[in-house]
């Protein structure tokens, strides 16, 4: 297996008749997946999704691919193929689209809806075409077949990518559910055919590929949900990602034979679930849904809320009801259900809002101690299936963290794939399709782009630390005026400290040193500011360290007077 490695130079020029494949995301991490595939001169991008922010990004709201590979190449992009409509696979078309706005959208009709809805909000008009399982069509010089594959959300497609190069299935995110709510399985069929033409690189979900055997069946869920409600003595809340049609099915169905009413609570969960129904996706029984603003009129013992938040967002519904910082409360007798499982990196958020609704005496229903979700995201028993009825030449695992990635890549060799034609690649390396090999040949620059209210790339790395330290270690200013004639004293040093448990006196110890430390630099010659800034911060910070243990933001100033 080929890793990609920390010291790859830029890519030499794409050979004549090859193909090139660039994750600007989604390889080592779950989210932001984005991959532009380059023949002859044109782009070709797949998915482009965002990544939610963890407890060590304060203040950051979403996290995009970093576009800057193909900025300067915007005119030679055909289209924007999307998979399907999750957030971490069409959220990010709204700021790429801001660089070059006519760029063709391609996708199915629900995933279509639901990325239309969000560029209305950004106020561009997409260029979209609408595909089906079974379509082909020709963007450039891409051949691109699409194929029904069963995800949890409604319409979603894989994409078998036809060049000269040879023919590369994305499979975007799947799993094989043999008795999916809506009917709707993934087409090994046209797995097989596509087989048995030739896949020269296989480019498949590994989010799942460390757990054995097959995905639970959404079918299973149905009665699971049934019992909770029937056990339910006053309100349900139900949290789930807003765009999970057929967990929605599911309550609206449960909330039916218990003969409660359904409100939908959280922005995104009604724009999508009214997306979803307009287009026959959702089927929504007569007179089960009550207005958010009729609450009032339905009793706890009637009333179902359906609402966002299950991965713990702070922002979102679930995680203000948590804190009663919402208009819908929950108390005891209350039953909580979270209907997903847990996304990497999430685990202390949604475990905050668990501890949080149990105080505030409701019943918290969880992944942890019912069977209340499925993954959307193939086993490896289902991988294995893929391998063998594919036979690819290549594999390259895609969309999962690290330990994902190498796990799809074992049963890639399990299956009889030769080690060195499987392909671990991580964000920004550059793999091409030579000859019918896949390989490793460079890396491009592939940084997070960091969206912190209006704000888009202007938020860095650094800055983001300086928060956490101004988070966990606390905030020092020193104010100090010295003579511009000899540097002796005249004003402070004045000391101000945030995010101390002591008062400001503690730091009288320290005044006397930093009055020395200023006259003996000035004495040296040393009456610039700034070396005098630097002077304070190196005393202050010394004494901090040593005598309360603690490493916070130091900000000196020194005016001359």
């Amino acid at each position: 297996m080929s890793h990609p490695h920390p010291d790859l130079s830029l890519p030499p020029e794409l050979p004549s008749g090859a193909l090139r494949i660039v994750a600007l995301g989604g390889l080592g991490e779950i989210g932001r997946n984005m991959a532009v595939f380059e023949y002859e001169g044109r782009l070709l991008v797949v998915d482009c999704g965002v990544l939610f922010p963890e407890d060590h990004q304060p203040g950051v709201d979403l996290i995009l691919p970093d576009f800057d590979y193909i900025r300067d190449r915007l005119d030679d992009i055909e289209a924007i193929v999307l998979t399907h409509g999750h957030e971490d696979h069409i959220g990010a078309v709204p700021y790429l689209l801001r660089l070059r706005r006519d760029i063709p959208l391609v996708g199915s009709q629900l995933t279509l809806a639901f990325v239309e809805a969000k560029l209305k909000e950004h106020k561009i008009p997409p260029l979209t075409l609408a595909v089906r399982e079974g379509q082909v069509e020709q963007l450039g010089p891409f051949e691109c077949e699409f194929v029904a594959v069963n995800h949890s959300i409604p319409d979603a497609l894989a994409v078998a990518i036809r060049t000269g190069a040879g023919t590369v299935l994305h499979t975007g995110d799947f799993k094989m559910d043999q008795l999916p709510l809506d009917g709707r399985i993934t087409d090994l069929r046209a797995f097989a055919r596509l087989g048995e033409r030739g896949v020269d690189l296989f480019m498949v979900d590994s989010t799942n590929a460390e757990v054995q055997g097959f995905v639970t069946p959404e079918r299973e869920i149905g009665p699971v949900l049934d019992a909770v409600f029937a056990s339910s003595t006053q309100r349900i809340v139900v949290a789930s990602f807003a765009s999970h049609v057929h967990r929605v099915q599911q309550v609206l169905d449960a909330a039916v034979a218990h003969g409660r009413k359904v409100a939908l609570v959280g922005r995104s969960m009604v724009r999508n679930m009214t997306i979803a129904a307009e287009l026959g996706y959702l089927h929504v029984p007569e007179g089960v849904l009550v207005d958010q603003k009729k609450l009032d009129t339905v009793p706890d013992e009637e009333l179902v809320l359906m609402c966002t938040g299950s991965q713990g967002e702070p922002m979102a519904a679930l995680s203000r009801i948590a804190t009663n910082d919402h208009k819908v409360s929950v108390g005891p007798g209350d039953t909580v259900i979270l209907a997903s499982s847990l996304i990497p990196g999430n685990e202390n958020a949604v475990f905050r809002v668990i501890n949080g609704l149990t105080r505030l005496g409701a019943r918290v229903v969880h992944s942890g101690n019912a069977k209340v979700h499925v993954s959307g995201h193939a086993s490896a028993g289902e991988l294995l299936y893929c391998y063998n009825i594919l036979r690819p030449k290549n594999v390259m695992p895609v969309h999962g963290e690290a330990r994902h990635l190498v796990a799809n890549a074992a049963l890639a060799v399990k299956s009889g794939v030769p080690a060195d034609r499987v392909v671990l690649a991580e964000d920004g390396v550059v793999v091409d399709l030579v000859d019918g090999r896949a390989s490793v040949v460079g890396a491009v620059p592939c940084g997070y782009v960091y969206v912190d209210g209006s704000s888009v790339g202007e938020i860095t790395d650094a800055e983001l630390k300086d928060r956490r330290i101004l988070g966990d270690e606390g905030f020092i200013s020193i104010f100090v005026v010295v003579s511009s004639a000899d540097g002796k004293v005249l004003v402070g040093p004045q000391i101000h400290a945030r995010g101390f448990a002591e008062d400001d006196a503690v730091f009288d110890d320290i005044l006397p040193d930093i009055v020395a430390a200023l006259e003996e630099a000035a004495q040296r010659g040393g009456s610039d500011t700034h070396q005098m800034q630097q002077v304070v911060r190196r005393i202050v910070g010394r004494w901090v360290s040593n005598r309360l243990r603690r490493r916070p933001m130091i900000i000196p100033v020194v005016v001359e007077a």
